[in-house]
């Protein structure tokens, strides 16, 4: 789906495929992540769907608003309750300021641990 502004100068049109992007690349940017988590489902829905699901990002646009759920693996001896936190901080800065769009939430589920040796 692609969500539509109408402003004064004409529509705005903001996919979800960007909205995932901006959130991925901020939660990845974010310390004590090792990586998304892509789970078989999301393996699944690209080969049914065809399309280029981004890895461990799921969002839901409406017309002024998004809700973003994000699938994550962190760092081994990290807190992760304050991991979260910044993630949710930085994913809704990224996509506010990117976007315009007024985030609503950002669920984080935490699906492993990873430590610093391993890769990814």
């Amino acid at each position: 789906m692609t969500e539509q502004l109408q402003l004064d100068n004409g529509l705005i049109r903001i996919s979800d495929d960007v909205v995932a992007k901006i959130a991925g690349m901020a939660a990845l940017e974010t310390p004590g992540i090792a990586a998304m988590s892509g789970g078989l489902s999301e393996g699944w829905a690209k080969r049914l769907s065809g399309k280029n699901v981004q890895r461990g990002v799921t969002v839901e646009v409406g017309q002024l608003e998004a809700a973003i759920d994000l699938r994550i693996i962190v760092l081994y001896e990290t807190p992760i309750h304050e991991v979260c936190r910044m993630l949710q901080q930085n994913v809704r800065e990224a996509v506010e300021s990117m976007t315009g769009l007024k985030i609503v939430e950002v669920n984080v589920k935490v699906e492993g641990v990873a430590f610093k040796d391993d890769e990814m």
